[in-house]
């Protein structure tokens, strides 16, 4: 239903879903409502849906004091602005003080294009991570982001929402059942196994497809929330294959690299190989660019995959 839907557009419409079913549920936009698909939100719930303009501490603190008086908000900004700028702001006023705040942050990693460095963010959840409580959800396609909705409205704690703004390729069907805390197989293997999240999952079945040609059976799983990360899909399909290779459209450190390798140092030491951003910070470029940039294409993961095997044992 959603397949030439850009992922704002789904997000705005499955918000609107539940602020019909729900009126304790509120937008609140950082001058973003537009560029994050929650313009519409104003005109239909003009007593919920708010603009805080250029001002996203401010909008978490609102958040917050909302959420004291039982309401639901959904906070929106680009993913710097929605975590590095009011980490202070998420750590005390929402988080430490056990507040039912959802936060979504759009165009993460080198999705923010021609936006350049100071808006796009490689280390959102690196600082998310570090927040105690915190979940932390990137969608892979418009059906997931669909699905997820009404299971983040439900749960009763803060999310943070990785929000890709564009058209993504159609990773699942209407059948496909979600659980916020259980990753997805999304392809069986034997000789690797590769965890991938939000836009590198496409890239990863594309680099399994090619791996398949060479003779090697690839696992793909999803990890769809980082944190808290499915431990027994980790380490299941680690002891299964022996050797990891994580994706991620983010620094490798602090990232979902490092949520698998906590896992794995504790329960199933293998060899793991990074795919995403060494350490670097982010520029004006399309994506294509940028993926070639910091090797993360198909083609990455195809070596990333073959390295690792040759470590096992």
């Amino acid at each position: 239903m959603y397949k030439t839907m850009e992922m704002r557009q789904v997000f705005g419409n499955e918000l609107e879903k539940i602020m019909e079913q729900d009126e304790r549920v509120v937008c609140i936009d950082a001058d973003l409502a537009r560029a994050n698909g929650t313009l519409g939100l104003r005109k239909k719930f003009p007593d919920r849906a708010f603009d805080i303009g250029i001002a996203e501490q401010n909008m978490a603190c609102v958040a917050a004091g909302l959420a004291a008086y039982g309401f639901i908000p959904f906070i929106g900004t680009f993913t710097p602005f929605a975590t590095r700028r009011i980490c202070d702001q998420v750590a005390i006023s929402i988080m430490y003080a056990k507040r039912n705040v959802k936060i979504v942050g759009s165009d993460p990693g080198i999705s923010a294009e021609l936006n350049g460095g100071t808006h796009m963010s490689f280390e959102d959840i690196g600082v998310m991570r570090s927040i105690p409580g915190m979940v932390i959800f990137e969608p892979v396609d418009c059906m997931q982001l669909a699905k997820a909705m009404p299971e983040i409205m439900k749960y009763d704690g803060s999310v943070y929402i990785r929000l890709f703004r564009k058209s993504a390729p159609i990773i699942f069907n209407e059948d496909y059942k979600f659980d916020l805390f259980k990753a997805d197989l999304v392809t069986e293997g034997s000789d690797v196994s590769i965890f991938a999240t939000g836009i590198m999952v496409a890239h990863a079945i594309r680099a399994c497809e090619i791996l398949k040609e060479q003779g090697i059976n690839a696992e793909l799983i999803n990890i769809h929330t980082i944190k808290p990360i499915d431990r027994e899909a980790v380490i299941t399909s680690a002891r299964k294959t022996g050797a990891v290779v994580t994706c991620e459209n983010h620094n490798i450190i602090g990232g979902l690299k490092s949520a698998v390798c906590e896992v794995l140092s504790e329960d199933c030491p293998v060899p793991v190989k990074a795919i995403g951003i060494n350490d670097h910070f982010g520029e004006v470029a399309k994506t294509d660019y940028l993926l070639q940039k910091y090797k993360m294409t198909a083609e990455d993961i195809v070596n990333a995959a073959v390295t690792v095997i040759k470590k096992k044992g």
